[in-house]
């Protein structure tokens, strides 16, 4: 839209025009984005103007409240803006503000002192038991260097064995992994250490791997080597994943770490409790495990309706 066509002082349109310039030439913002900024702070100033009774000037931004942009969000939301958009608006008009506090003209404090929006979780997408199934085999491996496949397949069924992330699965060492060994100790996300049970398909696909890689694998060294030898980048593997969507028909949301999701939405829907699944998975709150609960309603029903005394 014509910057003539907004409510605003020309000087602070100049400003609007260059901080837009600044994004896309300087910053090479998305096109996509460059639209969403550029609406954002449109709506805001016709705001503004109908707000302060005149169109805006860089004096009335430069004296923004705090309670003039929740003014303008709280609008926004009844328009029917969801929480998403309300946070692109806010983040928008921050670059805004803040690129005018950089060029000395204002003060944009106001815009650092409101909270964004709480951001609505979305649910996890996992693969269904027969696809996650069919993925780890190394059958489905689509490389022709057999060793690689091998790995491949070693490492996804560690992801959906054990609900691991990659860079759980691509930090082990063949000394985490002792013959024998019935359960896995790994360290996640700020340091914490968990035990996951081994099934016996994992120590069997790790060692069918260990057998056919043609590099040493010392026991203090990375288990899952890349194609010259050094630690696997995940990457790598992500790349095979894509690959092996296309191949078996699976959605764009058939991910490494899908297999994760994949885990511990199939140990739910078999009867698993939510407190187990948070140690298994390394979450430090029941919260964030509870987003499983949302996945399979259908069987949450089920037993609700087998198990509630008046059910």
């Amino acid at each position: 839209m014509n910057d003539i066509l907004i409510p605003g002082s020309p000087d602070l349109m100049e400003k609007r025009s260059q901080w837009l310039d600044s994004l896309r030439h300087e910053r090479r913002m998305a096109e996509s984005t460059l639209d969403a900024y550029e609406r954002d702070t449109r709506q805001f100033l016709v705001f503004l103007t109908a707000h302060l009774g005149d169109p805006a000037s860089l004096s009335d931004i430069h004296t923004l409240r705090t309670a003039d942009l929740r003014a303008f969000l709280a609008q926004r939301r009844r328009d029917g803006a969801g929480a998403r958009s309300l946070g692109r608006h806010l983040a928008g008009l921050r670059s805004f503000l803040r690129y005018l506090e950089r060029k000395g003209l204002i003060n944009a404090a106001a815009a650092g002192a409101i909270r964004a929006p709480r951001q609505p979780k979305s649910l996890p997408k996992p693969l269904s038991a027969p696809q996650a199934l069919n993925l780890v085999t190394e059958d489905a491996q689509l490389h022709e260097e057999p060793w690689i496949a091998a790995r491949d397949a070693a490492i996804l069924t560690l992801l959906y064995g054990c609900g691991l992330r990659i860079s759980e699965a691509l930090n082990l060492t063949p000394a985490d992994i002792p013959q024998g060994a019935s359960a896995l100790r790994i360290t996640g996300k700020g340091g914490k250490t968990r035990l996951v049970p081994l099934l016996a398909v994992i120590p069997a696909a790790i060692d069918h791997y260990s057998r056919l890689c043609p590099y040493h694998l010392e026991a203090d060294s990375p288990l899952f080597r890349g194609a010259r030898g050094g630690k696997l980048n995940p990457a790598v593997l992500q790349r095979e994943m894509q690959k092996l969507r296309g191949a078996l028909g699976l959605p764009e949301t058939a991910t490494p770490h899908a297999l994760r999701h994949s885990f511990a939405t199939h140990l739910l829907a078999g009867g698993g409790d939510l407190r187990t699944i948070q140690e298994l998975l390394g979450h430090a709150s029941l919260s964030t495990t509870q987003v499983y609960t949302g996945v399979d309603q259908a069987r949450l029903l089920e037993v609700y309706d087998r198990a509630h005394p008046r059910a």
